[in-house]
């Protein structure tokens, strides 16, 4: 599996865990918020870094790292994904997937084959304002709610999670966000920073205040939610 950059050490990606984080190229979506413009638009500029890199690199910090999150881009585009993780399992390390949910298959096999410890699944938005968000006109959610309803009623480590965007997040949004993921072990909503790569520039985070009245609501639905880059 080609993989197009790796951040050494992180503490951040993946709650609990002492990790590593190695992105991959291409998406299927076109989010202006995405922070990572190359690996979407323009993948073939990039440095390409081998899987057997990366594996010796996760040998060398065995005891150091315990987990590796896979993020992109849109890990489950890539077919090598279940083999690329079971490479890494077999080190002893845990593994994150960050996905867009757009390939629910993908996502069954490597929770029933226990490729993947935890999933950290994007909710762009509600079902009927979706393709706004992702940059696809008419966008039709059938395969991400798939992926949701998966999740939702079955054991595997997960979370939900929503990057808060002004021009496209209100009240409403997270009301039928809410009820779309009613029952959900996790969400998190995140705050927005812009940043010079990100796909589209001049959207806007949402405010303190009205992220704390988002995370009222849905609270109702998710009792273990929370918000992610706000000082509240």
């Amino acid at each position: 599996m080609e993989l197009y950059g790796i951040e050494k050490l992180s503490l951040v990606d993946y709650d609990g865990h002492i990790a590593s984080t190695v992105f991959t190229g291409a998406c299927n979506f076109r989010c202006g918020f995405c922070h990572n413009s190359p690996l979407v638009l323009d993948v073939k500029s990039l440095k390409v870094i081998s899987e057997e890199e990366v594996i010796d690199y996760l040998k060398k910090r065995k005891g150091i790292l315990d987990g590796l999150c896979i993020t992109g881009g849109e890990p489950t585009l890539n077919r090598d994904l279940p083999s690329f993780c079971e490479k890494v399992k077999n080190i002893g390390y845990n593994v994150k997937i960050d996905t867009n949910g757009t390939n629910p298959e993908m996502v069954k096999y490597l929770a029933e084959n226990k490729l993947a410890d935890y999933f950290a699944m994007d909710i762009k938005n509600d079902k009927s304002n979706y393709g706004e968000i992702i940059g696809i006109k008419n966008y039709d959610t059938k395969t991400v709610e798939k992926t949701v309803e998966f999740f939702l009623t079955n054991d595997y480590e997960y979370e939900f999670r929503t990057t808060l965007i002004a021009e496209y997040h209100k009240k409403e949004n997270i009301e039928e966000i809410g009820k779309w993921i009613k029952g959900a072990k996790r969400y998190s909503m995140q705050k927005f920073k812009e940043v010079e790569t990100c796909i589209s520039l001049g959207l806007h985070a949402v405010s303190d205040e009205q992220a704390k009245g988002f995370l009222e609501i849905i609270k109702n639905y998710v009792k273990e939610s929370k918000l992610r880059g706000y000082d509240i």
